[in-house]
């Protein structure tokens, strides 16, 4: 389903975001991939992988059953808890946790044409002193998708904590608010519980086993979105990968796992990507009042920035505007917040972009 405008919420004002937003069919998606993979004669093999052993050339992996299959690459998309991608540096993620219902609800307070990106009110937590006190610290806000006028979905999301905050915390606030706002569910007809592993190091590149996916490197650090980024990368790296086995003078080994893992992260993406893991760190130093303090100034830039930057689309010199622009548009206590508590995650972040450009 498709919505004409988006929204942000805080408590002293709603801004419409007049940008288009979509829901994403899980099952849909899923057929379509594997329609694809049925045209493309692409064979499944359904076992665990215990094992994944490397030859100069070569690599295998060994399944569950005992089955050995062999290949010049092995590509895992078996997401961020795979013990098959190695790291060189700490995994000091940040974790954005969310708990949703698709429900059928008597009635609610949603424009069917709109759908609410962010609602950070915390008016709802008013005679609930304890996750008030909480949310002050590690707020939360809603997300709500109205299909119709008794259809719709509501999802209560921690941007980015670290440690990840309790899901049950969560589940509390959302019970809460949708009491406040009258809210009353007849049923759920679906369940989420979303926990995603934000920012942190990317994997060891080169190495022998490339990655796609979550344990790839490639969720949005302040946003936590992937599918669509996901969805955009993998042809290119399918590209790379049939460059390197289906040329003349075919590549393997070494030179084959520099060329894929080179291929999605060039030294540009890498520096796109600290700036990305610098918004998030930013996000982690911020209560609620510093985060809707933040986000009032995000929403009030060019479009072409925030949207920019929640798409992925930015380049390191556009993302230096952005923060330029966002400092001039944040309010004077904005502004503090970001000289206070952010000036060590900028110089991380600087010397990280040092660093790549070695």
């Amino acid at each position: 389903m498709a919505y004409n405008l988006c929204s942000y919420k805080n408590d002293h004002k709603t801004k419409y975001l007049g940008r288009p937003y979509g829901r994403v069919s899980r099952n849909m998606l899923k057929l379509k991939l594997l329609n694809s993979c049925f045209e493309n004669r692409v064979n499944f093999y359904k076992a665990k992988v215990w094992e994944v052993k490397h030859e100069e050339f070569e690599s295998s992996i060994v399944c569950d059953d005992g089955r050995k299959i062999k290949g010049s690459l092995i590509v895992d998309a078996s997401g961020f808890a795979s013990p098959f991608i190695e790291y060189d540096k700490p995994r000091n993620h940040g974790y954005q946790i969310a708990h949703g219902i698709l429900a059928e609800v008597d009635s609610h307070p949603f424009d069917l044409d709109k759908m609410v990106l962010m609602d950070w009110r915390d008016s709802h937590l008013g005679n609930e002193p304890y996750l008030r006190m909480n949310n002050a610290k590690e707020p939360t806000f809603l997300y709500a998708m109205p299909f119709d006028r008794n259809l719709v979905f509501l999802e209560e999301t921690s941007l980015v904590s670290r440690p990840v905050l309790s899901y049950m915390e969560v589940k509390r606030r959302m019970v809460a608010r949708l009491r406040h706002m009258g809210i009353k569910v007849r049923s759920v007809i679906e369940e989420e519980k979303c926990v995603i592993p934000m920012g942190g190091p990317l994997p060891r590149i080169p190495q022998n086993v490339m990655a796609i996916g979550g344990n790839s490197g490639i969720v949005h650090p302040s946003t936590g979105y992937m599918v669509a980024r996901s969805m955009a990368l993998a042809p290119i790296l399918a590209e790379t990968i049939a460059e390197g086995l289906g040329s003349p003078r075919m590549i393997r080994g070494s030179q084959l796992y520099h060329k894929v893992w080179n291929g999605l992260w060039p030294l540009e993406k890498r520096g796109v990507r600290e700036c990305y893991s610098f918004g998030m760190e930013t996000l982690l130093k911020l209560d609620l009042k510093g985060t809707r303090r933040l986000f009032d100034a995000f929403f009030d830039l060019d479009p072409k920035y925030w949207q920019g930057f929640l798409s992925s689309r930015l380049s390191v010199k556009e993302l230096a505007i952005l923060s330029l622009c966002l400092f001039g548009h944040a309010s004077n206590l904005a502004r503090l917040d970001i000289v206070t508590k952010c000036s060590v995650p900028l110089v991380k972040m600087i010397g990280n972009l040092a660093v790549e450009s070695l």
